[in-house]
């Protein structure tokens, strides 16, 4: 099940550096600068880091199951190949599989565009009065410059990515060492009137919160996609999986504390009825050094967001190719550039696809992709690992998952608990979306004459 290295038409250059990067800039990226408002809202007060907690406890368990899949079977892709091999590639594998690409059409691309959103977002703290006009303006040029950067090889892309990188680390560090020198507890931890009362609303603004924080967190595993591209991946991939989930996990704490130890998270809580929610970051800075140095910042954080979506958008793209190339989605998005060897049609398409999701909201973005993705990526590659345990027991497994089957199980705990307390509406956009996959895909199953119509198929033929 493990993919040699030389059956990859691609080059393998990502080493732990420039893996640890790509995990790194993504999961960064925007998400901290733009969600602190939305995170704070969604329980009224700092009580709302509780739903922060609860979102690192899952990831950091769900980054073991990435780490066992990744590291056994390296290649484009990432969960599409892991849930075929999972579930069997003749049979409901086919189906997984099959639902895993359809979903990630729509959440993919919610994802990117969340971070072209943010991006516009704190671009408003420069451009004063830009309009919505103009602001779907600015989402279109920046992506297509993304699209452009990425349509290279890879060689030339890891550097970028590095870049990138020290991009995002130079704006944290600047946004962390402000906060330290700034830090003023009573003003962090400046909670509500009964803040922890637990009823109902508390446990769905908890899982509000918690959404916001996974949505913070995605990007631990997206190495995981380019498996075909890193070096020594056995190695590689894991560790470079559990670093960036530890190094994030820590910067999140310095970064949240330091933005609401300095601004009162009542003048920007809740978002709807604060227009500066939308750059709360520079108008930490601006508080404490004045708008000049704001606007720095600000310029920093601008380069993180497009770090973020150059990452996303790179990782992503490979997603459709290895469906395509393994038979389980259109064939023209198998096709590799003729001479520097990437896969330029599901580059592109993706591409565009975020741009067209970066003119809607940013809560209903948010929503909408974990959705999307929880019951078929995280919580289908929990099975898969389960699976692999039992059917394959002697697979190379160069990295095995600590204390198994616990991390999988908390994982899977804290899945379910944030998709159950999504808005209806969502969750039904979610499964009605995962409905029409399934009759997609049988309609696909039965013009291919494959499963669960092979069998079928035969019979007809026989009698006619």
């Amino acid at each position: 099940m493990t993919q040699p290295a030389s059956s990859s038409p691609m080059v393998r250059r990502f080493g732990l550096l420039h893996a640890t990067a790509l995990n790194m800039t993504n999961m960064i990226g925007i998400g901290p600068f733009i969600t602190i408002p939305l995170l704070m809202s969604a329980l009224g007060g700092p009580q709302a880091m509780l739903g922060w907690v609860v979102a690192l406890i899952t990831v950091l368990c769900d980054s073991t199951v990435w780490s066992e899949l990744g590291a056994a079977m390296p290649g484009s892709g990432g969960s599409f190949g892991y849930l075929r091999q999972g579930y069997g590639t003749e049979k409901v594998g086919r189906l997984v599989g099959f639902l895993f690409v359809w979903q990630f059409v729509l959440s993919g691309p919610f994802e990117i565009a969340s971070g072209y959103i943010g991006f516009s977002h704190y671009l408003g703290y420069i451009w004063k009065g830009i309009t919505p006009r103009q602001t779907m303006l600015v989402i279109t040029i920046i992506g297509l410059v993304n699209l452009a950067l990425l349509y290279r090889r890879i060689k030339s892309i890891a550097a970028i990515t590095v870049a990138l990188w020290v991009g995002t680390i130079v704006t944290v560090v600047a946004v962390i060492a402000t906060g330290a020198m700034h830090f003023d507890a009573k003003v962090a931890f400046d909670f509500p009137p009964g803040a922890f009362n637990f009823s109902l609303g508390f446990l769905l603004g908890l899982g509000t919160a918690s959404r916001v924080g996974a949505y913070d967190y995605l990007g631990y595993y997206d190495v995981c996609y380019i498996g075909d591209e890193v070096q020594n991946p056995g190695r590689v991939i894991p560790r470079s999986i559990l670093i960036s989930t530890i190094a994030v996990a820590l910067i999140y704490i310095a970064i949240n504390f330091s933005i609401i130890g300095v601004v009162p998270w009542r003048e920007f809580v809740p978002v709807e009825s604060h227009p500066q929610a939308d750059f709360v970051v520079s108008i930490f800075m601006e508080r404490i050094y004045g708008s000049g140095v704001a606007t720095i910042l600000t310029a920093m954080i601008l380069w993180t967001a497009f770090g973020s979506v150059f990452a996303l958008l790179l990782g992503y793209s490979r997603v459709p190719y290895a469906a395509a190339r393994d038979g389980y989605f259109f064939k023209v998005f198998a096709r590799l550039h003729p001479s520097q060897g990437f896969p330029y049609v599901s580059l592109v398409v993706l591409g565009v696809l975020s741009i067209v999701a970066g003119f809607v909201s940013l809560g209903m973005v948010i929503d909408a992709l974990l959705t999307t993705r929880i019951l078929v990526q995280f919580i289908g590659q929990i099975g898969a690992v389960t699976l692999l345990r039992r059917r394959a027991p002697d697979m190379p497994r160069p990295y095995r998952m600590w204390l198994y089957p616990l991390p999988s199980l908390v994982a899977l705990l804290g899945w379910i608990f944030i998709f159950a307390t999504t808005p209806l509406t969502v969750i039904a956009f979610g499964l009605g979306a995962l409905l029409l996959g399934a009759v997609c895909f049988g309609v696909w199953s039965w013009n291919g004459r494959t499963w669960p119509f092979d069998e079928s198929a035969r019979r007809l033929a026989n009698l006619k």
